[in-house]
């Protein structure tokens, strides 16, 4: 697929975009007074990225829906706009059907994003406002169907309506991305735990517990009383 080169090149957007605070002496911060003597001073948090990411989301967003592309958000903002945690730091997701990637590559390069593909094959990236943009066509291992963006839901992002992906659906592509080498269930315990009274449970045991990594998970959520256990299918018996 054909997409703008040179990844590293600022785009319109981002060089029109605000420039982050200073310090209020105008100096830059007092990791840059201290001398070459003096010790490590206290460590620093990371930036609040929300409002950044909230914004670029709802502008991609726009201009995906002015041009009729099918799509749903994913990934921390989808769970953010189903009243999951709300500390975003790292990107917006959407996702895409496979076939409409090249339009959507060429609706948001017209519209002055930078958008390029990444070593990973199931994915484009884009820069909106600084903030980095995931248009995801394949998800945990499954390309991303119509069925699957039909069923999402149209929420708010604050003051843009647009459509995001289902509760279950997003926890269930969640555990099936679970492998040997990638299995954090610390960064999804929390989520689990905030939106558990809107998931189909019984539908992703029946999507995600046949592996065993999304199964050990779910085995955890009973064990911390997140979920209830699933009741074992009760044998019939014929009578004599």
């Amino acid at each position: 697929m054909t997409v703008t080169e040179h990844p590293g090149e600022a785009t319109t957007v981002e060089r029109n975009a605000p420039a982050g605070p200073r310090p209020a002496d105008g100096s830059e911060g007092a990791r840059g007074r201290r001398g070459a003597g003096e010790g490590p001073g206290p460590e620093e948090l990371p930036p609040n990225l929300t409002q950044a990411i909230l914004e670029a989301t709802k502008q991609v967003a726009s201009l995906l829906k002015a041009a009729g592309h099918p799509f749903a958000l994913a990934g921390s903002v989808a769970m953010y706009a189903h009243g999951g945690p709300g500390n975003l730091q790292h990107d917006a997701d959407f996702c895409i059907l496979p076939e409409d990637a090249d339009a959507v590559a060429a609706t948001l390069r017209d519209a002055g994003l930078e958008v390029y593909t990444p070593p990973e094959d199931w994915l484009l990236k884009a820069r909106c406002l600084g903030q980095d943009i995931d248009l995801i066509f394949e998800l945990a291992r499954q390309p991303v169907s119509r069925e699957l963006l039909e069923r999402a839901e149209m929420l708010p992002v604050e003051s843009v309506r647009m459509p995001v992906l289902a509760v279950t659906d997003l926890i269930a592509s969640l555990l099936n991305a679970f492998t040997e080498h990638h299995c954090d269930f610390g960064a999804v315990l929390p989520i689990a735990r905030a939106l558990r009274e809107k998931v189909d449970w019984s539908r992703v045991r029946r999507e995600c517990g046949a592996a065993p990594m999304p199964d050990a998970f779910l085995y955890l959520l009973e064990r911390l009383q997140v979920i209830e256990p699933e009741e074992p299918e009760e044998e019939s018996h014929d009578r004599p």
